[in-house]
């Protein structure tokens, strides 16, 4: 495994620890963020280091965010789309009680996509329309501001805040808002068995983690099918 992701991964496992023990805000705190800029963009904070957003889609042009590559479900422009919305919904509604970035900024003016929705009850066909029409830029500045939001929640968190159910009341308020649709129900239904730093531990990111790696592998693909073109 690259050394980075390895060191990833350790500082996950210590997130964990913090957060079971509750351990004071000027401990957690800093681990958090330091562990959620890397699965975001540079421009997220001033840090030296690496960023895997920026790995996975450094050097793409925009049309290589709506491709689709062959044995691949998704595209990054889908993958990034996914990410901001879990985020955005998680750690917004359920976890802080305040709106979605998505609403309360009006991103979905900005965007160009027509639903609320995560991304989890699209069809093929429904991915392939998502990555033709999403405005590239705009939802990679939505993602941003996310991320941004998401820190300053977590900076407001006490230590009793982490053992924190979800309010149902919260999960209603998802499924009412479209961010969750009947057919993807069991979505809401395993955010409610957890804790915040459940949610700490999953959409903020080991879900950014996970779809990353996602993003990486069809940038290659990306990559070598322009390669083979160009050496033809």
């Amino acid at each position: 495994m690259d050394p980075r992701r390895r060191f990833w991964n350790v500082q996950q496992q210590e997130l964990q620890k913090a957060l079971e023990r509750g351990d004071e805000p000027q401990k957690v705190i800093p681990l958090f963020l330091d562990h959620h800029a890397m699965v975001h963009s540079g421009r997220l904070v001033e840090r030296s280091g690496w960023s895997f957003e920026d790995e996975a889609m450094d050097g793409l042009k925009e049309a290589d965010f709506r491709i689709i590559p062959p044995g691949e479900d998704h595209s990054i422009g889908w993958i990034i789309w996914h990410l901001a919305r879990i985020e955005d919904v998680t750690m917004n509604v359920l976890v802080a009680g305040t709106p979605q970035v998505f609403q309360a900024e009006g991103w979905v003016n900005k965007v160009g996509i027509d639903t609320p929705e995560t991304g989890n009850a699209l069809d093929p066909i429904g991915i392939r329309r998502l990555s033709e029409m999403v405005n590239i830029t705009a939802l990679r500045d939505y993602r941003l501001a996310v991320g941004n939001r998401t820190r300053e929640i977590v900076k407001s968190l006490r230590p009793s805040d982490y053992r924190q159910k979800v309010d149902p009341a919260q999960l209603d308020q998802i499924m009412a808002e479209g961010a969750v649709v009947d057919s993807t129900r069991w979505l809401a239904d395993y955010w409610g068995k957890k804790t915040f730093a459940g949610l700490l531990l999953m959409p903020p990111t080991r879900h950014n983690f996970v779809h990353l790696n996602e993003a990486i592998r069809i940038k290659k693909k990306i990559q070598l099918r322009r390669n083979v073109i160009i050496s033809t």
